[in-house]
């Protein structure tokens, strides 16, 4: 349904939003978009959806060129940007009929259509109210219903529970679930839960680069390790990050009540090799003489992987510091 070739977007001689985005999206596949602000995420979505061109690079939705093509690529989608793109001064129906109208729904397709996105969306209450009357969470409800409108292949989501509470998230997950059962959805938001409850899989994108593209069921059979050594630091990690398979060892601190806490004791997280990994770290450490205070599996999460692919911070993090 996606395909991505080395899009790159460049703004004037050093802003570089993307550099080389590579990958494939499949039929009724659910992708979570993850990445600190700034990452490039939202520009990738609109080169998708045609409303950027890139620098280098080439997109495909369907079989057709994003560049050669974008009107029959925009036919095909259905996006929701963070900000609903809605008209305050008109009315929700109004509103939908307008979409309607500029989508070239055949006239005896569109109340069908409309019922369908406002049954959808819970907003058969608020069909006459002005959309400047609505809540936040309506008005994200009104956007979304007009990028569901047309029955579109693909869904682009940025943010689409921006501004909901939590039964009207809920709601959100179930209609993305449904709505999946039809299209492909990508789906961009900082609620690393919602990724871990609505998607299959996963892109992490940080400074314009794709550094994770991996699905969460596989995510969560990782191999990773904890492992408190009492030792020189830079020798053991050194000698952990030896073992086949390993792909990145990273230090972690000790708190002062930590029964681990010794003169001399270091603990470390080690992410990769086989089901074998604290055998192997075991064997590793007895060799050198060090002496092993703690050793325990430790499976890998995505708030783990997206803290060290993006530097050690959380999502919740890299948007509070934005």
């Amino acid at each position: 349904m996606i395909k991505a070739e080395a899009i790159a977007k460049t703004y004037g001689q050093s802003v570089h939003a993307l550099r080389g985005v590579s990958f494939e999206i499949g039929k009724n596949e659910v992708v979570g978009l993850l990445g600190p602000n700034g990452a490039g995420k939202t520009t990738l979505m609109k080169i998708l959806t045609g409303f950027l061109h890139p620098s280098e690079g080439r997109a495909e939705i369907a079989g057709i060129d994003v560049l050669v093509d974008p009107l029959a690529v925009q036919a095909q989608i259905g996006y929701l940007p963070e900000n609903a793109p809605v008209y305050r001064d008109m009315v929700v129906q109004e509103y939908l009929q307008w979409v309607a109208e500029l989508r070239e729904i055949a006239p005896d397709q569109q109340r069908k259509l409309i019922s369908r996105a406002v049954i959808s969306t819970g907003l058969e209450k608020f069909l006459v109210k002005p959309i400047s009357q609505l809540s936040k969470g309506y008005r994200q409800r009104v956007g979304l219903a007009q990028a569901i409108l047309h029955q579109p292949k693909l869904l682009i989501l940025d943010e689409p529970t921006s501004g909901l509470d939590p039964s009207q998230i809920v709601e959100i997950r179930q209609l993305i679930a449904r709505l999946a059962e039809e299209a492909t959805v990508l789906l961009s938001t900082h609620i690393l839960s919602e990724v871990e409850l609505s998607c299959e899989r996963v892109l992490i994108i940080d400074q314009g680069e794709l550094r994770t593209d991996e699905r969460l069921a596989d995510l969560r059979q990782g191999s990773a390790a904890i492992a408190t050594v009492v030792g020189p630091t830079d020798e053991i990690k050194a000698a952990l990050g030896q073992i086949a398979g390993v792909q990145d060892v990273r230090s972690q601190e000790l708190g002062q009540s930590d029964p681990h806490r010794l003169d001399g004791a270091h603990r470390f997280r080690v992410l990769g090799g086989d089901r074998q990994l604290c055998a192997t770290i075991f064997d590793v450490v007895q060799q050198r003489g060090w002496r092993l205070t703690e050793l325990r599996n430790d499976q890998e999460t995505l708030e783990s992987v997206f803290r060290r692919v993006t530097g050690g911070k959380s999502q919740d993090e890299t948007r509070r510091a934005a």
